[in-house]
């Protein structure tokens, strides 16, 4: 007696319960030929014949009827197993694990958990804003918001979701105080809220003497800008609130500068896990109908 292929075990006992290779075929939801085959690589394997066959139906053999009570409860155990993971249930459902940047989880990511929350009740969202680019793997994470020019792990499945832009804002006191920038060369002698990673402006824009603040905190320069500060450089999606309720004022309005693209990436996996999937699909579809909080291309 040879070891029997487990995959056939559910095809066995679903022919012993219907009676018939047809009834088992379409309770299994497979063709009548891949059951047949299925019992017969199952007898070849074992070395005894497990059915006796007729025109109309199959009947346990002695030797069928012994395994059938042996196999019967392992594969109804194995049902129970699998039909309670949360990946085979109806609805997707378990922790899920997120990571973006510290701005973006400050903005819209609420509203976004808030609705998808709505829509996917069994999901239970761990979302951990931060400005460092968190290993994904190493830390446990199921999957990330990322805003690039180009994504350099190459381990990671990614999906672009949008581009970005940012421009350049001012508070109305700021501006009422100083007077409006109307040229890039004007930008240039006012007081400037700096992000370390746009020290220097980008062209066509002259670069500033010296910014009046210097900060790594893209947050802080959205804060600081509407204090009065001083012009600042930011994301669209980051001031759209504000520009809204008066807060803030583009400064050059028909100028904005290509920032990059937000992406959606998660570690590679043979099958996608559903409620990583379902977040990355409803992200996408919450985007789409949310133009304003990603520019386009």
């Amino acid at each position: 007696m040879g070891t029997p292929d487990l995959n056939l075990l559910p095809l066995f006992v679903a022919v012993a319960e219907t009676w018939s290779m047809s009834a088992a075929a379409r309770k299994l939801g497979i063709p009548k030929s891949s059951v047949s085959r299925g019992v017969a690589a199952l007898e070849a394997s074992l070395g005894v014949q497990l059915f006796h066959r007729s025109t109309r139906k199959v009947a346990l053999t002695t030797a069928g009827t012994a395994f059938y009570e042996k196999v019967r409860p392992v594969v109804a155990t194995l049902r129970d197993i699998t039909g309670g993971l949360p990946e085979q249930e109806a609805e997707p459902s378990g922790e899920l694990r997120i990571t973006s940047p510290m701005d973006m989880g400050l903005t819209f990511l609420a509203q976004l958990a808030a609705e998808f929350s709505a829509r996917y009740p069994g999901i239970q969202l761990d979302i951990r804003p931060t400005n460092r680019t968190v290993d994904l793997v190493g830390e446990g994470f199921d999957a990330a918001l990322r805003v690039s020019m180009k994504l350099t792990d190459s381990t990671l499945v990614a999906r672009r979701l949008s581009g970005l832009e940012s421009a350049i804002y001012a508070a109305p006191t700021y501006l009422a105080r100083r007077g409006v920038p109307r040229s890039f060369t004007d930008v240039a002698s006012h007081d400037w809220v700096a992000f370390t990673q746009w020290k220097r402006l980008p062209s066509p824009l002259v670069s500033p003497p010296s910014p009046r603040v210097v900060t790594d905190d893209l947050l802080f320069v959205h804060r600081a800008i509407r204090e009065g500060l001083g012009l600042g450089l930011i994301p669209t999606f980051l001031a759209r609130q504000d520009v809204t309720a008066g807060l803030l004022v583009r400064v050059l309005p028909t100028w904005a500068l290509k920032a990059g693209s937000l992406f959606f990436v998660h570690p590679p996996t043979e099958h996608v896990p559903r409620k990583v999937a379902a977040f990355r699909d409803f992200l996408i579809a919450f985007i789409e109908a949310n133009p304003l909080i990603a520019s386009g291309d």
